[in-house]
C-alpha cells in the first residue's frame, strides 16, 4: 500500500500571553522544534508585559519536523519561563499537568529536565508532589526555585558563614571531617566515628550552613554492607578502625569509601552522601586466618584509578574504584610488620596510618608486644603500585622509633623546599619528646622537620593537613594528649621551619574550653579555612594563617553550564558570560583587598584570577561561552564583620549570563491506541507577579503504521449471459476474464469491484477510481469503510471494441487522519472483457 506523504503544517506566532490578558491559546503545532514567541519578548529577556509568563511548545523526537506525531512517537513538552518581577529574588513555581496522562499519553520515565537551581517534582494524581519520579504512573509534574533572580538564568550558592563551634557536639568520637556541597550549595561535614563497633550508630551529618544537624537524621546512624538509605539505632553491621582515612571518589561524586570492619572480613565500605545511603561493600581480607589475622586496617588512599590500604597482618589490600571489585592478586605480600593481628584478638585495631606519593604507599605500623605476632619498634614499610611488590630500596621494613615502647598514629609525606614530595615521615610517642623519623622516597635516610619536637613525648600526633598555596606548602599536624587538650602545629616545607604567624602550638581555647583533642582537618578551598573535628565531638574552624578560630573567612563556588537551563533540543540559546556578584552583605563586611574570585574550567584550569571590583562584582564578559561551555565561579572573601549572616539574612553569591528564558521540559510517548487523534498540554504557574497560564499547544495525531487501514481491490467482470446473475448481488461467475465469445464483438460488460479492508482502522473518504468506465466512480460514491469489512460496487459498459483490459483503484484516508491529509491510493487491479478476437489477443 502506497502511503502519500503528509504536508507539513504551518506554525503561527501566538500573541503576549500572560495571566492578566490571554489565558489560553489553541495551535495545531507541527512539532517543528521552534516555540511560538510571545510578541514583545525578545528571545534574550523576559517579557516586557507587568506580569511573567510562560511560553508553551512541543518537539516530535522519533520523527524532527514531522507535520503530526504518529502513535507510538515521542512528544517533547517545552516551557519557557518569562520572569518579569523586579527586584529581590523571589520563589517561583511551574505544574505542567500531562493531559490524558495513562490514555493519550504517556510520561517517559526521567525524562523531566528542570534548570539548575530547580527543584523538580512529580504527582500520580494531579495535586499532591513528591520528589521521586514514579516512572509512567505521572500525571503532572512540577519546578519550583525559591529565589528566582531577573530573567532566571543565573545561578546562585549561599556564602558559607565563618564556622563557629557547632551548637551541639558531633555526639561521638569524631575523627577527619569530610566535607560536601550539595547541588543547594548547602555545604555539609560529614563523620564517621572511629573504633567504633559494628552495630553501634557512627555516622554524622552536620550542616555547616546553619550550624545544625543535616535533615535526614536523626544523628548518629549506622553503616552497613547492603545499599540502601541509613538505617537507625544499633543495626548496623560495619565497624571502624583506628585512624580511618577517606577516599573521595573521583569517578563518583558525593561518595565517599571507607575503611571498614564486618564480623567475616576488612574491606570498603561506600556511603553516598547525596542519597544519605549506603551505596555498598566490598570485602578485601577474610578475618579469623593464622597464624596472622586481618583484624582491622589502615587506610584508605587513592593511587591512580585504584584504592589501597593495609591490613593488620601487614599484607596490601586493593580495590578497583571503577568497579568497586578487588584489584587481581590482592591481598598483596606484606610490606610492613604486622600489628594487632592476633588472631585471639579480633577485634583489635591498627596501629599506624598511609600516605601516597605517586605510585607509591607508605605505611606506618606499630607492633606492641600486646596483640602482635611479632612485636617491636615502629617501623614504615613501602608497595610499589606499578610492581605490585615492595618498593626499591624498601624490601624490609625501615624502623621509625627505637623500642616496642614507641608507637606512631601517623605517616606523612615530606616536601622540599620547592614543594615537591621527596620523602616519608612518621611522628611516634615513647620518649621525652616526640620522635620524627623520615625517609626518602628510594629508602636512604632524609633529615627529619623538627617542629614537632618541640612537643612533649605524651602528644599524640595525627596525619597532618598538607595545603599549597602561592605563598608555598605547609602541613597542619592535629596534636594531643599529656598536657595539651588539643591544638595545631603548623610546618612550612617552603621554609622549613614552623609556619611564620601560626602559634606553636596554636590552641582553641574559644571551642568546648580549649577541650577540642584535635584527630584531623580538612582544608575547605573556598574559604580557605581548615574544618576541624577531634575527640571531643565537636566542629570548628581555623584560619591557616594565623591558627585562629573561628576562621572568619567566607565564600562559595558556582558552577555554571548555560546550556543546563535548555531543554527544547535547539541551540543559540546563549549568548554571553555577564557577571558574577555578591548579594545581601553589607561590602563594609568584606576585605575586598584580601579576598578574590577565581574561574575554572571543569578539569580544574584556571581562566581567570581576579579581585572583586568596589561593588562586589566580577566582570566575565571576556570569557567566551563557545570555548567555556561551562565554569566555576569561587569567590574567597576575607571579612571585617559577621554581621550580615543572620536567620534572615542569606549572603550569596549569583553568577550570570544573557541567554534566553529557561524552560522546563518532560517526554512522553503517543498511545498506540488508534482512537487519538490530538494532544494538548497547558502549563500553570506562579510568581511574584502572580497567577500564570500558558498558551495550549495541541498536536495533531496522524495514524502510525499500526494504525493504518490496509485497503485493496479486486475488479472482476461477469462470465454470465444471464443478466440476472450479474447484477447486484448476483452468482456472476466472476472472473479476471469473460468467457470466449460470450460478449460477441460487441455487447455490454458487467463489471464487479469490490474494495476491502483488512486494517485494524477505518478508511473514510473512500472513493473508486476507473478511468474506463467513469461510471464505476459514481457508482460507488464515496463511503466509509469499516475494519474488517468489504463494499462491493457493479457498474456496466458498452463495449465498442473488444477485447478490453480495464483497471480500477480506491482512494482513501485513515480514520483519525489530521485534517488535509493527502488520500492513499491502493494498488490496481484488471479485469478483461473478451471477444471471439482473444483468442488472436492472446
Amino acid at each position: 500500500m502506497l502511503k502519500s506523504p503528509r504536508p507539513p503544517l504551518s506554525i503561527r506566532p501566538l500573541r503576549a500571553v500572560t495571566a492578566a490578558a490571554l489565558t489560553t491559546a489553541v495551535v495545531l503545532f507541527g512539532l517543528a522544534g521552534t516555540a511560538p514567541v510571545a510578541a514583545g519578548a525578545a528571545r534574550s529577556g523576559p517579557s516586557t508585559a507587568a506580569a511573567s509568563a510562560l511560553v508553551k511548545s512541543a518537539q516530535n523526537v522519533t520523527h524532527p519536523g514531522a507535520a503530526a506525531a504518529d502513535h507510538g512517537d515521542t512528544v517533547n513538552w517545552t516551557v519557557r519561563y518569562e520572569n518579569a518581577a523586579a527586584g529581590a529574588a523571589a520563589p517561583a513555581t511551574i505544574t505542567d499537568p500531562i493531559t490524558g496522562a495513562g490514555s493519550a499519553q504517556t510520561y517517559v520515565p526521567g525524562s523531566l529536565r528542570v534548570p539548575p537551581g530547580w527543584t523538580p517534582s512529580w504527582s500520580t494524581d494531579g495535586s499532591t508532589f513528591a520528589p521521586t519520579d514514579p516512572g509512567t504512573a505521572t500525571t503532572a509534574v512540577r519546578a519550583e526555585n525559591p529565589p528566582v533572580r531577573g530573567t532566571g538564568t543565573s545561578l546562585a550558592a549561599p556564602l558559607l558563614a565563618p564556622v563557629r563551634p557547632t551548637a551541639q557536639s558531633t555526639g561521638g568520637d569524631g575523627f577527619t571531617p569530610i566535607l560536601h556541597r550539595t547541588a543547594s550549595g548547602e555545604v555539609q561535614a560529614w563523620n564517621i566515628y572511629h573504633h567504633a563497633g559494628r552495630t553501634a550508630p557512627q555516622v554524622v551529618c552536620s550542616n555547616l550552613s546553619t550550624g545544625q544537624p543535616c535533615t535526614g537524621g536523626p544523628w548518629p546512624r549506622p553503616l552497613n554492607t547492603t545499599a540502601g538509605p541509613l538505617g537507625t539505632g544499633a543495626t548496623g553491621d560495619i565497624g571502624s578502625p583506628l585512624t580511618p582515612q577517606y577516599v573521595l571518589d573521583p569517578q563518583h561524586p558525593g561518595q565517599v569509601l571507607y575503611p571498614a570492619v564486618t564480623a567475616g572480613s576488612v574491606g570498603v565500605g561506600c556511603l553516598d552522601l547525596d542519597a544519605h545511603a549506603n551505596c555498598g561493600y566490598t570485602a578485601l581480607a577474610p578475618t579469623g586466618t593464622t597464624p596472622s589475622s586481618a583484624n582491622s586496617l589502615a587506610g584508605l588512599v587513592l593511587a591512580g584509578d585504584n584504592v589501597y590500604g593495609v591490613a593488620t597482618t601487614g599484607q596490601v589490600l586493593c580495590l578497583a574504584a571503577a568497579t568497586r571489585t578487588p584489584c587481581a592478586g590482592q591481598p598483596y605480600a606484606p610490606v610492613v610488620t604486622p600489628n594487632h593481628d592476633l588472631p585471639s584478638t579480633p577485634n583489635s585495631l591498627y596501629l599506624g596510618a598511609t600516605t601516597v606519593v605517586g605510585g607509591k604507599v607508605f605505611a606506618s605500623s606499630s607492633p606492641q608486644g600486646s596483640g602482635s605476632t611479632a612485636p617491636g619498634a615502629p617501623a614504615i614499610g613501602c608497595f610499589d603500585t606499578s610492581t605490585l611488590t615492595a618498593c626499591a630500596g624498601w624490601t624490609t621494613p625501615h624502623l621509625a622509633g627505637p623500642n616496642a615502647g614507641y608507637y606512631t598514629y601517623d605517616v606523612y609525606t615530606a616536601y622540599d623546599t620547592a614543594g615537591h614530595p621527596d620523602g616519608v615521615c612518621t611522628s611516634t610517642v615513647g620518649g621525652a619528646n616526640v620522635l620524627t623519623t623520615c625517609y626518602g622516597l628510594d629508602g636512604s635516610a632524609r633529615s627529619a622537620p623538627g617542629t614537632l619536637s618541640t612537643l612533649a613525648g605524651g602528644v599524640l600526633t595525627f596525619n597532618p593537613e598538607t595545603v599549597t598555596t602561592e605563598s608555598g606548602t605547609r602541613s597542619y599536624f592535629p596534636v594531643w594528649g599529656g598536657s595539651v587538650a588539643g591544638a595545631t602545629v603548623c610546618h612550612d616545607w617552603t621554609t622549613a621551619a614552623p609556619c611564620a604567624g601560626f602559634p606553636l602550638p596554636a590552641t582553641h581555647p574559644g571551642v568546648n574550653g580549649g577541650a577540642t583533642r584535635d584527630y584531623g582537618y580538612t582544608y575547605d578551598t573556598t574559604t580557605r579555612c581548615l574544618i576541624a573535628l577531634g575527640d571531643a565531638g565537636v566542629l570548628f574552624s581555623l584560619d591557616p594563617a594565623t591558627g585562629a578560630t573561628p576562621c572568619v573567612h567566607s565564600g562559595a563556588a558556582v558552577t555554571l553550564k548555560p546550556a543546563d537551563f535548555y531543554c527544547d533540543g535547539a541551540t543559540g540559546h546563549v549568548q554571553a558570560y555577564t557577571r558574577a556578584r555578591l548579594t545581601d552583605i553589607d561590602l563594609a563586611h568584606v576585605d575586598l583587598a584580601a579576598s578574590r574570585a577565581v574561574v575554572t574550567d571543569p578539569d580544574g584550569t584556571v581562566v581567570l584570577t581576579t579581585a572583586l571590583a568596589p561593588d562586589g562584582t566580577v566582570d566575565l564578559s571576556g570569557i567566551q561561552p563557545a570555548t567555556h561551555p561551562s565554569i566555576t565561579v569561587t569567590t574567597q572573601l576575607v571579612l571585617t564583620g559577621t554581621g550580615d549572616f543572620t536567620a534572615d539574612n542569606h549572603p550569596a553569591l549569583v553568577v550570570e549570563y544573557q541567554g534566553d528564558a529557561p524552560q522546563v521540559c518532560f517526554r512522553t510517548t503517543v498511545t498506540p491506541d488508534c482512537a487519538t487523534t490530538a494532544l494538548t498540554n497547558t502549563a500553570t504557574g506562579t510568581d511574584a507577579t502572580g497567577a500564570l497560564t500558558s498558551n495550549t499547544v495541541t498536536t495533531a495525531v496522524a495514524p502510525g503504521a499500526g494504525c493504518q487501514p490496509r485497503v485493496s481491490v479486486e475488479k472482476e467482470i461477469c462470465g454470465s449471459g444471464n443478466p440476472h446473475d450479474c447484477a447486484p448481488g448476483g452468482p456472476g461467475p466472476w472472473a479476471k476474464t469473460s468467457p470466449v465469445g460470450l460478449l460477441g464483438l460487441l455487447g455490454t460488460a458487467h463489471w464487479r469491484i469490490t474494495v476491502t479492508n483488512a486494517g485494524p482502522v477505518a478508511a473514510t473518504n473512500v472513493t473508486v477510481n476507473d478511468a474506463v468506465t467513469p461510471g464505476c466512480r459514481t457508482a460507488a460514491g464515496t463511503f466509509t469503510l469499516p475494519a474488517g469489512s468489504s463494499r462491493a460496487v457493479y457498474c456496466d459498459s458498452f463495449l465498442l471494441a473488444l477485447p478490453l483490459k480495464n483497471t480500477a483503484s480506491a482512494s482513501f484516508v485513515p480514520a483519525n487522519s489530521p485534517p488535509g491529509t493527502a488520500p492513499t491510493t491502493t494498488a490496481p487491479s484488471s479485469a478483461l472483457a473478451c471477444s471471439l478476437l482473444c483468442i488472436l489477443h492472446d
